[in-house]
Parts: C-alpha cells; structure tokens; sequence
C-alpha cells in the first residue's frame, strides 16, 4: 500500500528549501485501530514528510516499511521521538540512506543510473509444503535475478480442505539472461515442487 506524502517540506526564510536526508523506518505493533495515524503524526511534529510506505496485518501484528524525508537537522529529534513510541508497543528500527536529497537552489545530486535489467512478473500457486519459497527464491539467485517485490499468502483451498501457498513477485532479470531460459528453469523446479508457475515480462 503506498502512501501520497502528508506535508511538503520544510523551506526556509528566503523560500530555498534546506538540505533533507531520507530514512526508512520499519515498524510492528499489535494490531489496534490508530497506529498509521501515531506513527505519521510523530514524524510531521517533527518537521518529517512521509513519502511512501507498505503495510500489512499478519498474525494479530501490524507491520510496516516506510520512507520518509526530513531536515537533517531534526533527524535526531525524530529518532528519539519515535524511540519514545516503545513505551506504546511499537518495535521500530530508523535506518539513513546516506544520500542527501538535493532541494531546488542548491547544486544538483548526482544522477544514479537506472537498474539494468528487464522487469518480470512471477506468479505462484500450489499445495502449501515446506521449501517452496527458499527454492524459488534459491534459483532467481543463482541466475543474478533480483526480487524487486514479493507478496506471499496462504490460504484453505476450496475443494481439497488442504492449505495453498501463493506467490506474487517483481523480479529484475540481469541483461544477459533471457526470459524464456529462466521461465523454462522455473517451470522445470516448479513441476519438481508440484505447483504452478508463470513469468510474463511487465509490459
């Protein structure tokens, strides 16, 4: 789920806005109505903009990604005032990127080339046994193919009353790999693993 950014940021006096640094925060809480809320109103009294984030209910926790752009002045401010969230039940972690985001009138950030590599979709679905993922997974490594995304579920199926597992997946194929060599690899490991694969490249 991402989310649109809740406040511009900061400017100073002569309209030129300051130096930002970019965080992202992971987060888990028992789940109860109000976290979202907690969590963004703590980073916008701290002068914050949240850009984007993931969240997901699992298991009676709620839990999260997010990034986040702030002054890097009041970087510190906002790690204490989210530390002070454990007291609330929330386990969170504040990590910095390392690169300052460039605002106008200052010199411009250096352009970082785009990921090489063509985007594909994965889709997986079959009988819920140990493995299946690490295997899946264990072959988009060994190929350099990079997971950009990945949802995964697992649910009653409808006629048999046994448990399905089922895989939705980004993936990056390097430049040098072709899609159909990999989704024949796939194809061959998902018929050892009894379940049903397929990989079409995003359009």
């Amino acid at each position: 789920m991402l989310m649109s950014p809740e406040q511009v940021a900061p400017h100073t006096g002569r309209g030129t806005r300051i130096m930002a640094k970019t965080l992202v925060l992971t987060f888990i809480a028992e789940d109860r109505p109000g976290l979202v809320e907690r969590l963004s109103e703590t980073v916008a009294d701290q002068g914050g903009n949240w850009l984007e984030s993931r969240m997901a209910h699992l298991a009676e926790k709620f839990a999260g990604i997010a990034r986040i752009e702030i002054p890097a002045k009041k970087v510190a401010a906002l790690k204490k005032a989210l530390a002070a969230l454990e007291k609330e039940g929330f386990h969170l972690t504040v990590e910095e990127t390392g690169k300052p985001v460039a605002k106008p009138g200052r010199a411009p950030a250096k352009k970082t080339a785009p990921p090489e590599g063509a985007l594909y979709n994965l889709d997986l679905v079959g009988p819920d046994q140990p493995g299946i993922l690490r295997d899946i997974t264990h072959c988009l490594a060994e190929h350099g193919v990079s997971v950009e995304d990945m949802e995964t579920d697992i649910r009653d199926a409808p006629m048999s009353g046994g448990v399905m597992f089922y895989a939705k997946a980004q993936v990056r194929v390097p430049a040098g790999l072709g899609g159909d060599d990999l989704r024949d690899t796939l194809e061959a490991l998902a018929g050892s693993l009894m379940v049903d694969l397929t990989l079409r490249r995003e359009k």
